[in-house]
């Protein structure tokens, strides 16, 4: 049952009893010292001026009503006059002297009543949103039995972004509630993300010769919300604007407005209860479907169905309301003086208000009839503190007979300010420091049916600020959503969210939650959606294909067990094995012709150091460690400056040998075995001072690269100095460019078994490798920069060993004719 809209008035009298049976059964009040003196509606026709003449609740007619200030005023000031007799400011009778007021429910009125209730301290309870009163002096007369609307503020936010409703609608009143919504929470509601497509007040409520226009600035308003693309509407007003809001789906029909109905959901306040005009009683409910309504928690009160089913109209004129009420519920009326003959059918007091549909009358309880009869509970417990024998405001006649004579109502403020009770449902209603209400809300969830009929669901809950449960909790399964989304939770966004792998960025001149999304840059990621901004993975992680997330990189090197490492490892064994064969071959035939023209020592060391090029490979495969790393380039550098200067030695002497052969030449001194030993010795430790000077200034060591692969770790060797690693380079391209130079000029010698030919064409592959070798390097990474240098050594070796060697091993194994002394001078 919704008592909304109504003003109670609490009087004081003298002690009674009831002596006869009362003409109204239903009375509002027991037998006692305090009675609810009268229920005063709010609503009001204003098709006549307001000239204080009448009572507001003495008329409600079959059309749009208002509410108004005007008839608050009346209605407070005569609260302060004789009864019966409206007289402002003057009372002279000593009894019906009213305690206290209970008002709501809204917000906008209670200031006005304030105006004139606060000049006699007069205690003023309100069950709605809690009144806009300017100064603490003002404001201490009210109690409000309402939560902080503050947590109300909160709860909406928490259920915003619970369902990730990000882009919403806002229709408020034009009052200092509406005010203070857009004060407090749109700034809180931007921080979390938040943002409004529109944001619109409610046409001010006005007087009847403004219907139309009032229609016009509703219809625009419905063209606004119809428009937008937000599926979500905080509809933050006050009870009054149900009743424009149950007209929404007819405004194309009345305003023949060309745009298709949507359906939206729809999130109300705890001050927004279910009203109703007699006109809305058969249509108007299919917009409720789905709405999202929040109410102060409450409980079902023992004995309140048999209350409703004792309920009579009377004819007694206290209860002319309920009359009104009976008829255009039931759709009857009442035998008046002044109608002499039947126009319909006529209410006998006899029909039963359970047997009306929930959308004429709600036989369950609303919150806000909840802090009606907890308001009217607290005034009881706040005088019976008063009057109690501890209080210090009780006073005592001459004959010690305990009277209430000398008590003030603003008296009873303090104990309203402490009241602590547990009321007939088994709740505990009590305030917090600042004069809070200690309860929370629930969330319902509205669903109507085809015949009118509608159903709340709790779905959710807000709990106190001081509660130790979770403040907020939902059964989102639990909902019935609008029919147009057809079961499936609404989104509500301006635009699609951005997957992971996206950033989002704000477009010029729109709010911030609308945006375009964008591919994350090159080695980033986004693994949320809506993300702001792309961040880089942990060096040793790479992002997946979709960069949504980062994956740990391989760790990897040039391993014997892949298949170019066990291909680089098989050619460098199989040409150290012609290496040895081709050795033995000069050793076993060290006296023949062939072996023994052009120093037999050099050409020994040359296959040793060819050899060892071969082995050299190995300290290049594998996981590279300290000693691998101080040998690598070490090693292959001095090796090759040995193979190096051997040729070199070797051209140098066929060259000084026919330089010796003229008459009177100085060079017959130099040709011979020093010679030889001096070019290699020379050559060789000037690599290796080349490489003592690397070792000790920056060594390579060790090193892991984790930026050459975007997916994997290479473990490799740092050369330490790549300076010196170059240098090295460059000496041993020294060494090649001068043994060619040589090779080249003495190729037209003659020479045994045409030696210098086969060096220049060594030398030639050789130099054609190195220089191919350094661009290749350097564009090449990972494990494969370490497999381009073996190949390079490889090649280079066995460019040397096949251009200088095969001629001279095809001639000791198949040519053995030709490798005899004879033959020899004979060339």
């Amino acid at each position: 049952m919704s008592l909304s809209g109504i003003t109670c008035i609490i009087l004081r009298t003298k002690a009674c009893s009831v002596g006869k049976t009362p003409l109204i059964q239903h009375k509002y009040f027991l037998p006692g010292d305090f009675i609810i003196a009268g229920i005063i509606s709010q609503f009001y026709l204003p098709s006549d001026r307001v000239d204080f003449r009448r009572h507001p609740s003495e008329e409600l007619v079959d059309e749009l009503v208002y509410f108004m200030a005007s008839w608050t005023y009346l209605a407070s000031m005569e609260l302060l006059s004789t009864r019966g007799r409206f007289i402002p400011n003057y009372k002279c009778d000593d009894k019906d002297w009213a305690l206290s007021v209970i008002a709501g429910p809204n917000s906008h009125i209670c200031p006005y009543m304030a105006n004139i209730l606060n000049v006699y301290k007069m205690p003023q309870l309100t069950y709605g949103s809690s009144p806009l009163i300017d100064g603490k002096i003002q404001g201490a007369f009210f109690h409000r039995f309402f939560p902080n609307v503050d947590q109300q503020i909160m709860g909406i936010l928490q259920l915003l972004l619970y369902f990730r409703w990000l882009w919403i609608g806002l229709i408020s009143q034009p009052d200092r509630s509406g005010e203070r919504f857009i004060q407090n929470a749109i700034p809180l509601y931007s921080k979390k993300g938040i943002c409004f497509d529109f944001m619109e007040e409610m046409a001010k409520e006005t007087f009847a010769d403004d219907i139309a226009g009032a229609f016009q600035d509703f219809g625009k308003m419905y063209m606004i919300i119809m428009k937008s693309t937000a599926n979500v509407i905080i509809l933050y007003c006050e009870n009054q604007v149900t009743v424009i809001f149950r007209m929404l789906p007819y405004f194309t029909e009345l305003e023949e407005m060309p745009i298709e109905r949507k359906d939206k959901v729809w999130i109300m306040p705890a001050q927004m209860e279910f009203t109703s005009l007699p006109f809305q009683k058969t249509r108007g409910m299919e917009v409720f479907h789905g709405v999202i309504t929040f109410a102060i928690s409450s409980k079902e009160i023992s004995g309140f169905d048999k209350f409703l089913q004792m309920i009579k109209p009377t004819s007694v004129e206290e209860d002319h309301l309920m009359r009104v009420f009976w008829e255009q519920a039931f759709e009857c009326s009442f035998p008046k003086d002044n109608l002499d003959e039947d126009t319909g059918t006529m209410c006998t007091g006899e029909e039963k208000l359970e047997n009306l549909p929930r959308s004429v009358f709600d036989t369950i309880l609303t919150g806000q009839s909840y802090s009606i009869y907890n308001a009217v509970y607290g005034v009881a417990h706040a005088l019976q503190a008063m009057l109690s024998p501890k209080s210090k405001h009780r006073a005592r006649t001459e004959v010690g007979r305990e009277t209430l004579l000398t008590q003030k109502v603003w008296q009873l403020h303090h104990y309203l300010r402490t009241i602590s009770f547990n009321n007939t449902a088994g709740e505990k209603i009590s305030f917090n420091e600042n004069g809070d209400l200690e309860t929370g809300f629930d969330i319902i969830n509205w669903v109507t049916f085809p015949n009118e009929t509608f159903a709340k669901v709790k779905v959710g809950k807000i709990a106190p600020p001081a509660s130790p449960d979770k403040q907020f909790t939902i059964s989102a399964q639990d909902i019935i959503w609008p029919a147009m989304f057809n079961q499936v939770q609404p989104l509500s966004l301006c635009n699609d969210s951005c997957c992971p792998g996206y950033r989002k960025m704000k477009i010029e001149g729109k709010p911030f939650c609308c945006y375009n999304c964008l591919p994350c840059a090159k080695r980033k990621i986004s693994n949320q959606m809506d993300a702001v901004d792309c961040f880089q993975c942990p060096e040793d992680q790479y992002p997946n294909k979709a960069q949504t997330l980062c994956i740990l990189k391989e760790i990897t090197f040039l391993s014997y067990n892949e298949p170019l490492g066990l291909t680089l490892t098989t050619v460098s064994l199989f040409f150290s094995v012609i290496a040895i064969a081709v050795l033995g071959i000069f050793i076993k035939k060290q006296d023949t012709p062939i072996v023994k023209a052009n120093n037999r020592n050099l050409t020994y060391t040359l296959l040793i150091a060819l050899l060892l090029s071969f082995l050299c490979a190995f300290l290049f495969i594998g996981q590279p460690d300290q000693v691998k790393c101080l040998m690598r380039q070490t090693a292959f550098g001095i090796i090759f400056s040995i193979a190096l200067s051997c040729i070199l030695g070797k051209t140098t002497i066929v060259v000084f040998a026919f330089m010796a052969t003229k008459p009177g030449s100085k060079m017959q001194k130099w040709v011979g075995r020093r010679m030889a030993i001096s070019i290699v010795l020379s050559c060789s430790l000037s690599q290796l001072l080349i490489c003592l000077v690397w070792l000790a200034i920056s060594p390579p060591f060790p090193d892991s690269d984790m930026h050459s692969m975007a997916e994997e770790i290479v473990l490799e060797c740092n050369e330490g100095s790549a300076t010196m690693f170059y240098l090295v380079l460059s000496f041993m391209g020294f060494l090649a460019s001068i043994s060619f130079t040589v090779a080249f000029f003495a190729r037209k010698l003659p020479d045994s078994f045409n030696e210098a030919k086969f060096i220049t064409f060594s030398m030639l592959v050789f130099c054609s490798v190195w220089i191919s070798f350094v661009p290749t390097y350097l564009s090449t990474k990972g494990k494969y920069m370490v497999a381009v240098e073996i190949f390079s050594i490889l090649a280079s070796a066995a460019g040397l060993l096949g251009c200088i060697f095969s001629p001279k091993c095809y001639i000791i194994i198949l040519r053995p004719d030709l490798n005899t002394k004879g033959h020899l001078i004979k060339k």
